[in-house]
């Protein structure tokens, strides 16, 4: 029997959707479950967006254009003027969601066996994407204890080496939540200067930005216009996921140039996703304020909830829609799992992400999990109490 390729079998599993049949076996069993594993919010798409794709008049579904529509880039550039992120429809290319974009990116301005340093812990599919473009992540380490700050600069230093071709950021950051400020940057665009390097950064949260603390995106940044890809998705901003509408953005023309040739390759983004996501820019901006204050309540809430129970610690985040807690367990994935098939407290359970699968350093989260508070405040007050609840029996408690 022929065998499959050495890619295949190093491609990691999604840490957020391996326990899924376990998830599954807890439903047949009557097991009511609330999900905080996975950023699928349950905030209603806007009217703009399902409007639209209703009332599209389409007589045959053609391909579109493969950079993407360029009545929705033309007005997408005036979405991002709106964040001081001046754009022409030739800088944006849109893609099948961030993930493509991030994959489109990569493949672009690596070679394989090229480095790329990452701030860890990150979005797990991160190491899905390096993987498919041969790429090598090399994560520097972030802790809960500072909340997930930028690590200091002179860390990216003692890694880079002549393979380091790039550094990657998530701003607001999943899986932490942690928005970088304007002097984390600022360091991270003279380290980006000093070496020559690409800095991509996936900025698909920016509306989601507390406190009243600013979002600064690396497209604010002067003087590294050639270095700098964004990433961006429409799924969390108008809580589209199913949509599958994102883009890759740079000055950088060659770099555009080169992209176009792998967006060429897949043909095209969907129809139906950018008729949606264009009108989706006409979205009242009493829409993203109610989700905001909503998002808000929900983290505030949660994070009350998480520092109350004994042996738990959560810094509060202040962007996107995720934290991560250390609770006082051996192991998350075991956890995570005997949440699923041991434990229930009224006919209830929680499933939440082990922390491992954001971080690439072995060994690292093991008592860390993610937490998505995607959920309205009534069920995450009764997943609080399942955890709260969890966290007496559980076998392997640490104190």
């Amino acid at each position: 029997m022929p065998v499959i390729s050495s890619k295949a079998n190093k491609m990691p599993a999604s840490p957020i959707r391996k326990l899924v049949p376990f998830a599954e076996a807890a439903k047949k069993r009557g097991t009511k479950i609330y999900h905080l594993n996975i950023g699928q919010p349950d905030i209603e798409t806007p009217t703009t967006f399902i409007n639209a794709v209703k009332n599209a008049d389409v007589k045959v579904l053609e391909y579109s254009h493969s950079a993407g529509n360029e009545s929705y880039r033309k007005k997408l550039c005036g979405y991002y003027k709106e964040h001081q992120i001046h754009l022409d429809a030739s800088e944006i290319i849109i893609t099948c969601g961030g993930s493509e974009a991030i994959e489109i990116a990569m493949m672009t301005c690596f070679n394989p066996g090229d480095e790329i340093i990452i701030p860890e812990p990150f979005y797990a599919n991160y190491n899905g994407f390096s993987m498919a473009a041969d790429v090598k992540v090399v994560p520097i380490r972030s802790y809960i204890d500072s909340g997930f700050a930028l690590p200091p600069i002179s860390e990216f230093e003692k890694v880079i080496s002549s393979k380091t071709k790039g550094i990657m950021i998530c701003n607001p950051g999943n899986p932490t939540g942690y928005l970088y400020t304007r002097e984390e940057l600022e360091a991270l665009k003279e380290l980006v200067k000093k070496h020559d390097l690409y800095l991509l950064s996936d900025e698909v949260y920016r509306e989601f930005c507390y406190d009243g603390k600013d979002y600064i995106s690396v497209m604010h940044l002067e003087g590294i216009e050639q270095n700098v890809v964004l990433l961006d998705s429409i799924s969390k901003r108008y809580s589209a996921c199913g949509a599958r509408i994102g883009a890759m953005i740079s000055k950088n023309k060659e770099v555009m140039q080169a992209a176009l040739k792998f967006a060429q390759a897949r043909l095209s983004p969907p129809s139906y996703g950018q008729i949606g996501a264009e009108a989706a820019l006409d979205t009242p901006k009493s829409y993203f304020e109610e989700v905001k204050n909503e998002y808000v309540a929900r983290r505030n809430f949660v994070i009350d909830a998480l520092n109350k129970i004994q042996g738990v610690f959560c810094p509060k985040p202040s962007g996107a829609f995720y934290c991560i807690a250390k609770l006082p367990i051996d192991n998350a994935d075991k956890f995570c799992q005997w949440l699923l098939e041991e434990f229930s407290y009224n006919q209830q359970t929680v499933m939440l992400a082990p922390a491992t699968g954001f971080y690439s350093t072995p060994g690292a989260g093991l008592n860390e999990v993610r937490i998505a508070y995607i959920l309205n405040l009534q069920d995450l007050n009764n997943a609080m109490l399942c955890l709260a609840e969890a966290l007496k029996v559980y076998p392997g408690k640490t104190n």
